[in-house]
């Protein structure tokens, strides 16, 4: 059932692993990555021992690679191995570069695999970009790593992906669900059979409900897997159907967008990960994803955190009367008044740009407070705007910090 004792240890235990390995991890980053030598220089890397302490590091943001690996190339100073003792290295829309190590099953796909039903002697159709985008090649070392023979069919050509299916007769697929969906289409139309397929690992968009209807009713199991092209897989569906259990040798967090403060269990925010990569040592990426916490175990047994999956994009950066205001500055204009929840609120009225900058706190309304917010929401993003106290706990539980309400 299981891909070995990880999944099913302890809860306890596995924390009390990963904290043991964090100082090991932020030294290594400290020692070989030119950027973390600089971000950490003032860290005492001995006593990164906690998620407490871990929370006190700064955040490196996806969003500042493109211009941390402009500066110095080809991977911003993050990498901790050379260019040249690599396996690959990919290109993703930026462009991002990101480095493959030579560690098998180097993106830790295998995992989430085995939770889908992929067993050694599979044959699988991997209908992942081939071409500079790292996917392909997470998913096929990953395969190879269970022992599966793999079909390198990439993306396209959707009359000789249905002619593989037919002819070889896979019993998985992995690639977005609705190619797949588009495949089993273009087999009927040709009168070609694919009763091999039998499951499924899809990733790179939602999985609707609608397609995993369909593929449900050609007898055919889909699981999600969610992840980035620095991370790997971060969090995998299991047959409990219920959210993405984090894959082991990850530290995952879920902080308030705009800040790098941890939130509490169940409410929404940004991915944070940790990974133990010896090549690529991530601390504290910030994804740009949101998503929360589930409560409590699995019922298919694994033991790790779960995860709602991925719910949107924590960059909620919104143009209003020609400047852009950020989750960072709401985040700061609430941290120098001592308050934690608050929700921006950008309205269009008779053609006119307004900002209501939604702040939950006790007791009744402030006048003197909320004064004080409009001078510093002011200060902060040089634009006008005005403040509304809210109940404890009514501000909808998504991750939005900045909501643009107007009608275009």
């Amino acid at each position: 059932m299981f891909y070995d004792a990880l999944d099913s240890r302890p809860h306890e235990e596995r924390e009390a692993e990963l904290m043991r390995r964090l100082p090991e991890l932020v030294a290594h980053a400290k020692a070989n990555a030119p950027f973390y030598r600089e971000l950490f220089a003032a860290v005492d890397s001995g006593a990164v021992t906690s998620r407490a302490a871990l929370a006190a590091l700064p955040l490196t943001r996806k969003s500042e690679l493109v211009e941390r690996q402009r500066a110095v190339r080809p991977f911003g100073g993050l990498n901790a191995t050379p260019m040249a003792r690599l396996a690959r290295i990919f290109m993703s829309p930026g462009p991002i570069y990101d480095p493959e190590g030579r560690e098998a099953d180097f993106w830790r796909t295998a995992r989430a695999l085995h939770a889908a039903g992929f067993r050694a002697g599979d044959v699988a159709l991997n209908c992942f970009s081939y071409h500079f985008s790292p996917a392909a090649s997470m998913f096929e070392t990953g395969l190879h790593h269970i022992g599966c023979a793999v079909i390198p069919a990439g993306t396209g050509q959707t009359e000789m992906q249905a002619r593989a299916i037919h002819d070889l007769e896979p019993a998985g697929y992995v690639g977005t669900p609705s190619f797949l969906k588009i495949i089993l289409e273009k087999a009927d139309e040709l009168g070609l059979e694919c009763k091999s397929l039998r499951r499924a690992v899809v990733s790179g968009e939602a999985l609707m409900p609608a397609v995993r209807e369909f593929l449900v009713q050609r007898g055919l199991a889909a699981f999600q897997s969610y992840g980035t092209a620095d991370l790997g897989v971060i969090a995998y569906e299991t047959e409990a159907r219920e959210g993405l259990v984090v894959s082991e040798e990850l530290i995952v967090e879920i902080v308030r967008p705009g800040t790098s403060d941890p939130v509490g269990e169940g409410e929404v925010g940004e991915i944070v990960v940790t990974t133990f990569n010896r090549d690529y040592p991530l601390v504290r990426f910030a994804t740009g994803g949101l998503s929360a916490v589930l409560a409590g175990t699995s019922p298919c047994g694994r033991t790790n955190v779960r995860i709602k999956g991925w719910m949107g994009r924590a960059d909620q950066a919104t143009k209003v009367r020609g400047l852009f205001v950020h989750p960072h500055q709401v985040a700061e204009v609430l941290r120098r008044h001592g308050l934690s929840r608050g929700r921006l609120v950008v309205a269009n009225e008779a053609g006119e740009d307004r900002m209501t900058l939604r702040v939950e706190r006790e007791g009744p309304g402030d006048a003197d407070l909320a004064a004080r917010l409009e001078t510093t929401l002011r200060d902060v993003s040089k634009l006008r705007g005005d403040v509304r106290f809210e109940p404890p706990g009514s501000l909808p539980n998504d991750g939005k910090v900045i909501e643009d309400a107007r009608a275009y």
